[in-house]
């Protein structure tokens, strides 16, 4: 008891301060660590080794690298896949939910109801939801191309044309904007009504109302928004996988190996070709260039928009 007493005698101020500090960084630490640092260094050192989670891996150096980028023909359309879906998904979905936001908390009867209807679909699961879209588009038998059919539309073959698959998945994602749509409504909500007065006073309309007042209060919102749409698109998996594999018709059955893409590798993204390669194929370094690549192309993106100049957000003098 003595020695432990004239050990913390003998510790100074500072490090006692920086030990404290340290314990209460310590589950943060822990979680970080296992969760993030331990399996982005694993993925680097497996990207140099040959292994097919059977056999001790061997290192092949660059090999796994040259095979992505020179030899594995998939790797193009589903990273022009996923980077489509970036761009075109993530802006639309702020758009839309924004749009919806502002309508919302500008009407004055049943904003409750409007609120629920929109929120709801966010609340189906993702499998239970595109098999419910699916089945909405299907060129045969969807009441979508039915309506269509009636006031003289063809309507296209959604997830079964090569052409109109991407724009379909966009449209379910935007069916399920009501996470957007709550999001954006807290933040109007909490722009300063006096603000707007004083606009009205000095004669500005809508839309200088919005330029002048409601948007540079939003703009964090909107960041917020952009940059977790970004991450998240760069993930996507499920839906596309789902909804390629019920368009092409195919039973899913015990023991059947799903191959997404569906139609002509139109819906395929770089997640499903990292679930492919690592799990289907047993090829863990291709897995791990794959996924490192995705990495790279997430933090570059984020970086970027996290800049002032070249974010969303206006930069302060």
């Amino acid at each position: 008891m003595r020695e432990h007493h004239t050990m913390a005698l003998t510790l100074s101020l500072p490090t006692r301060r920086r030990l404290r500090t340290l314990g209460f960084l310590s589950p943060w630490l822990i979680g970080f660590s296992v969760f993030f640092a331990y399996p982005l260094v694993a993925t680097v050192y497996f990207s140099f080794m040959h292994y097919n989670q059977i056999q001790r891996p061997t290192f092949v150096g660059l090999r796994n690298w040259t095979y992505v980028f020179e030899q594995m023909p998939l790797f193009g359309p589903a990273l022009w896949n996923t980077l489509w879906l970036v761009v075109i998904m993530v802006a639309l979905r702020v758009v839309f939910g924004l749009t919806l936001g502002l309508l919302i908390t500008k009407i004055k009867t049943g904003p409750g109801f409007f609120r629920t209807a929109f929120y709801l679909p966010y609340l189906a699961p993702p499998v239970a939801a595109t098999v419910a879209f699916v089945f909405l588009l299907n060129p045969a038998t969807g009441p979508v191309n039915g309506i269509l059919s009636a006031i003289g539309v063809d309507g296209p073959n959604w997830f079964n044309d090569p052409n109109w698959a991407k724009p379909s998945l966009v449209m379910l994602s935007l069916w399920g904007i009501g996470d957007l749509m709550v999001i954006f409504m807290a933040a109007l909500l909490d722009v300063p009504k006096e603000q707007y007065e004083a606009a009205e006073l000095d004669g500005a309309g809508t839309w200088a109302r919005f330029r002048y007042v409601t948007w540079p209060s939003i703009t964090p919102i909107v960041m917020f928004a952009v940059v977790t749409g970004v991450v998240q698109t760069m993930q996507y998996y499920t839906q596309a996988l789902v909804a390629g594999k019920l368009a092409s018709g195919v039973s899913i059955g015990p023991g059947s190996v799903i191959q997404p893409g569906y139609p002509d590798h139109s819906t395929l993204t770089v997640p499903q070709l990292v679930y492919s390669m690592g799990f289907q194929n047993f090829n863990t370094g291709a897995a791990c260039v794959l996924s490192l690549v995705l990495f790279a192309i997430a933090m570059a993106v984020t970086m970027l928009l996290m800049r002032k100049r070249s974010g969303l957000l206006s930069a302060e003098d």
